[in-house]
């Protein structure tokens, strides 16, 4: 749990700091730098969806993966628990949902959360999460400085997703195969770049409605390589 900890702790002082920056700057530069959050955020996905080696399995994911997700209702669900601790912590931030469902996705969804979170359960090697704590603490000081407190709180979700993959990593372990681990990661950048759409404005994507997609993707991946 060594490397969860120190993740959750970089998103909490990255937050801290961007929150700080913030308060300082204008609505315009705000926009700004939404927009190459936006930005950046696309060329992150993109980046991780080339890894797959079947369109097809990640189409079929997708889909299948929306279906379920919109049954469930997970976006709404994600949405919830931005508002539930936005009521317990009393805060006034009208992006408050929004910084800290976006931050959570963009925090976990990526492969080095997996192969990170598992090599850390399985040999306590943390080397790979702590490179992410690094990577984390900037992203979280420039998503809180445009996006709010937020982006805080998904330090909660970080500590509880990550800590759960570590304390499985065993039985997770065939998550660190190529062939399920490129087609998860494919799965995990088109989520994203979803994500990167909604922050340049351009459509509202429902990105928590697609997170059964990840599953399936594992599960078509380990039937059909």
């Amino acid at each position: 749990m060594k490397g969860t900890l120190v993740n959750t702790a970089t998103v909490i002082l990255g937050s801290s700091v961007g929150l700080l920056i913030g308060a300082r700057i204008s609505e315009k530069i705000k926009t700004i730098v939404m927009h190459a959050l936006g930005l950046a955020t696309l060329l992150i996905g993109f980046k991780m969806a080339f890894k797959t080696e079947n369109i097809l399995l990640i189409i079929g994911s997708l889909a299948i993966g929306g279906i379920i997700g919109e049954i469930l209702k997970l976006e709404e669900g994600l949405e919830r628990v931005g508002d539930f601790i936005k009521r317990k912590v009393k805060s006034e931030s009208g992006s408050f949902v929004l910084g800290f469902v976006t931050s959570s996705l963009v925090f976990c969804l990526g492969p080095m959360t997996i192969v990170g979170s598992i090599q850390d359960g399985v040999s306590g090697d943390a080397i790979v999460l702590y490179a992410k704590s690094l990577l984390d603490g900037f992203a979280s000081m420039v998503f809180a400085s445009s996006l709010g407190v937020g982006v805080l709180f998904s330090s909660l979700t970080v500590l509880l997703f990550q800590g759960g993959l570590t304390l499985l990593g065993s039985r997770l372990s065939f998550l660190l195969r190529p062939e399920v681990l490129n087609e998860l990661t494919a799965t995990g950048g088109l989520i994203i770049v979803g994500i990167g759409i909604y922050l340049l404005g351009i459509k509202r994507i429902k990105v928590g409605s697609f997170l059964p997609a990840l599953v399936v993707a594992v599960i078509f991946a380990l039937i059909f390589k």
